[in-house]
């Protein structure tokens, strides 16, 4: 019998190497990245206090559209620079959670770029 991989756990060990390395502070927040099947979440976290700055998904009521392709995580990406230059935070540090830097965590990024982030 062929055993299959666990994914999901590889994915989590990947995770917790990455935030061994990467640490976010109130000046330079850390850009979280959470992908389900259905939805794509971000977040801005500053470390030192345990404190989420700015936050956007295609789970909030103000989003129609459909959340589990390129186009949404862009659009959450750009919702997010947004609220962070509205917040004065202009650059941070790029936290993909695992996941690999294609697809949908790729175009979330281009958005929060677009949107006047810097990392």
């Amino acid at each position: 019998m062929v055993k299959r991989p666990d994914t999901k756990q590889a994915r989590i060990q990947r995770h917790k190497r990455v935030r061994g390395k990467i640490h976010g502070t109130a000046e330079c927040p850390r850009l979280n990245v959470f992908r389900s099947l259905k939805h794509i979440y971000a977040q801005l976290i500053d470390d030192d206090k345990g404190v989420t700055l700015a936050s956007a998904s295609t789970a909030e009521k103000d989003f129609k559209d459909y959340g589990g392709n390129q186009d949404a995580a862009k659009a959450v990406g750009k919702k997010l620079a947004e609220r962070a230059v509205a917040k004065e935070i202009k650059t941070c540090v790029f936290d993909r959670g695992g996941y690999i830097y294609h697809g949908r965590v790729q175009s979330l990024a281009e958005g929060a770029r677009e949107g006047g982030l810097d990392f």
